[in-house]
């Protein structure tokens, strides 16, 4: 591995015994923050701000890093924020660090998620204090995952995480309905890669000049699909219509992965989303836990005229706000990450 591509993921290499019991409340939460950032986004946009006073750290949505086309809404970019915000409440209670959280805490201020303070009256979460050595090992892994299943107990174990932070689970593993969802995202992606719109800014965030985001790249079978790291086919992703052969790349994934998981909510509403994205992170690091990978299939839920169907279909009829692959996969590499201090205030 080259010097540059070293210092973009040194970020995953976090010396744990560095954390002082003895220092403030500030350093201890700018602390743990280096773990809040190791959370996944889509693209790789990491749209989070923080800001840190005395022992209050609020988390802050970053919407100059929004998804205009594909995140109409900004809701992919509140469950990513809600990602980072479980890293921290990992993170904190690995360090015995009792915490109070409001979320939503200002409704004049729409950009503030929530606040998080560091207080004797606060609590510490055993439970998931167990995870931390998995927001290191996480990784999204677009590769084709082995046939074998995944173990009932395993799938019992993403079901209580996911619903421990109040989100539906729902878990797919027979052929012919693991077909039906192939069936939706090949649709998702014709649409989507079929907008020249959808293009420019998929196009955007793989492109070469990206250091420490966006997706170095796409690989989206054994072989990889496409390198959109390269000039080139960042290029023709701006240019060209290629939705025919990403949706038939697609769907050899979904077909060929043992598990599907659909999380949903009973709203959709910024409260609702900073929700899931907690249950979300709470499930990748369970399943990173027990040896499981994952990567996201949300494009038929980023398409409303078939967010329905993935409701209907996976039984979460209500809101559908993610879809993930799981199985056995190859190692794969980190992404890599913004330093803390270029996302903190």
């Amino acid at each position: 591995m080259s010097r540059s591509n070293e210092n973009r993921l040194q970020a995953w290499a976090v010396d744990e015994h560095a954390f002082a019991r003895t220092a403030t409340a500030i350093e201890k939460l700018s602390f743990c923050l280096q773990y809040a950032i190791l959370a996944p986004s889509t693209h790789n946009t990491q749209p989070w701000r923080f800001v840190i006073s005395d022992d209050m750290l609020l988390l802050c949505a970053d919407r100059t890093r929004a998804l205009p086309v594909s995140d109409t809404y900004d809701r992919e970019l509140t469950i990513s924020c809600g990602a980072a915000l479980f890293n921290l409440r990992v993170a904190l209670s690995h360090f015995g660090c009792p915490y109070l959280i409001r979320v939503m805490p200002a409704v004049a201020e729409p950009d503030v998620l929530a606040s998080l303070q560091i207080s004797d009256e606060g609590f510490v979460d055993a439970d998931i204090a167990t995870l931390f050595p998995s927001m290191a090992k996480r990784v999204t892994n677009r590769r084709i995952f082995d046939a074998a299943p995944v173990p009932q107990s395993a799938i019992a174990l993403l079901r209580e995480a996911a619903e421990g932070e109040g989100a539906q689970f729902a878990a797919i593993a027979d052929e012919a309905e693991r077909s039906h969802v192939a069936d939706l995202v090949d649709q998702a992606d014709r649409v989507q890669l079929g907008d020249p719109r959808f293009r420019r800014e998929l196009a955007s965030w793989v492109s070469a000049t990206r250091r420490d985001d966006g997706m170095a790249s796409y690989s989206a079978s054994a072989g990889g699909l496409l390198d959109f790291a390269s000039p080139i086919i960042s290029s023709v992703v701006r240019t060209f219509d290629i939705g025919g052969g990403v949706a038939a790349s697609h769907r050899r994934l979904v077909e060929g992965s043992p598990l599907l998981i659909c999380l949903a909510t009973a709203t959709d509403d910024a409260e609702s989303w900073l929700l899931v994205g907690q249950a979300m992170q709470r499930v990748l690091l369970t399943l990173t836990a027990n040896g499981l990978h994952a990567s996201f299939l949300n494009q038929p839920i980023e398409v409303e005229s078939l967010r329905c169907a993935v409701g209907a279909m996976t039984g979460t009829g209500d809101f559908p706000q993610l879809l993930l692959r799981v199985g056995h996969g190859p190692e794969q590499p980190h992404t890599p990450r913004r330093p803390v201090e270029s996302v903190t205030t």
